[in-house]
């Protein structure tokens, strides 16, 4: 039997990592470490995050300090991902459990293909949130926090376990899931359907509920991935399925693509759309509305940047 988890690493303090430093702060005190080098170490240290409004101070450690930590909670963007492939095999031990937190279906992959599968439990997060400047809010109401699993279904798994043992006690909301995987995809049909839409259109969400334009743009989305799905063996054909609605969200909620394309960040598309490209490719499954969704929000992205600023 696993021993429980003493240290957790957090790799990105943005939203996700942020809920888990305030749901774990007072269980594991000093050893719950956030991961940073250089220039974001020294602020970190020097200012810790404002989340929901509170201060909190955070212990930072580089990727060489936190080796052999016991669990490693992975909530980077994205494109960070592979260029962070090195820091995470650094903090890898041989006990350590990893948990992608990630949007999407093909991270764990691409971790594992750097440290092996055995270190994996499978997961994702539902969690209402943004960031502006230095602070992170969440909505605590229409948050149901991380939900987790063994991927060949054996949630007796010493490492699914120890992370609810964990958990236990804590401000932090989690489920285990009996199909993880299906589950995970259900979440990125989710994002897929509607994350993106609002995000060419700038529009709060409830506009899939007042337009039929913006609706036949999701569902054409939706479509896409479950069709991707269905010839990878999963099936996600259940529009009506629990894992597929959003809880207690406002109309006016701008979900992460839109918060980024407001403040002029870069979107994490190829994560949704990009992904969904490369994998109807491989399946020749035609995807149309995912290849037209991702141009447009690259082209909104160049716009920003002011590629185009005629």
């Amino acid at each position: 039997m696993k021993k429980d988890i003493q240290t957790v690493a957090l790799l990105g303090a943005g939203a996700v990592g942020s809920y888990f430093v305030n749901g774990l702060s007072e269980k594991l005190g000093e050893n719950l470490w956030v991961i940073a080098k250089g220039e974001r170490k020294e602020r970190l240290e020097k200012e810790g995050l404002i989340i929901n409004g509170t201060h909190f101070p955070v212990h930072v450690k580089t990727p060489e300090l936190a080796k052999g930590v016991d669990l490693l909670l992975i909530s980077v963007k994205y494109g960070a991902l592979e260029e962070s492939l090195d820091d995470i095999a650094a903090m890898t031990g041989e006990n350590t459990i990893v948990m992608s937190l990630l949007n999407g279906v093909d991270s764990e992959q691409l971790i594992a293909e750097r440290i092996g599968e055995e270190h994996l439990v499978y997961s994702l997060m539902k969690i209402s949130a943004e960031r502006k400047n230095n602070s992170i809010f969440y909505i605590p109401e229409a948050t149901l926090g991380v939900f987790f699993g063994d991927a060949k279904k054996n949630n007796a798994d010493d490492k699914v376990q120890a992370v609810a043992r964990l958990l236990d006690d804590t401000p932090v909301r989690y489920k285990i899931c009996e199909d993880i995987i299906q589950d995970m995809w259900y979440k990125f049909a989710l994002n897929v359907s509607k994350n993106l839409p609002q995000a060419i259109i700038g529009c709060g969400y409830g506009a899939y509920a007042t337009s039929e334009h913006v609706m036949a743009l999701s569902d054409g989305l939706l479509n896409e991935v479950i069709a991707v799905a269905a010839a990878k063996g999963i099936d996600i054909s259940d529009k009506n399925a629990p894992a597929l609605q959003n809880s207690a969200v406002l109309k006016t909620a701008r979900f992460s693509t839109l918060q980024d394309l407001d403040a002029a960040r870069h979107t994490e598309v190829d994560m949704f759309s990009g992904a969904m490209i490369k994998m109807g490719r491989e399946l020749g499954i035609p995807v149309p509305y995912n290849e037209f969704t991702f141009h447009m929000i690259k082209a909104l992205e160049e716009k920003n940047d002011g590629r185009f600023d005629f």
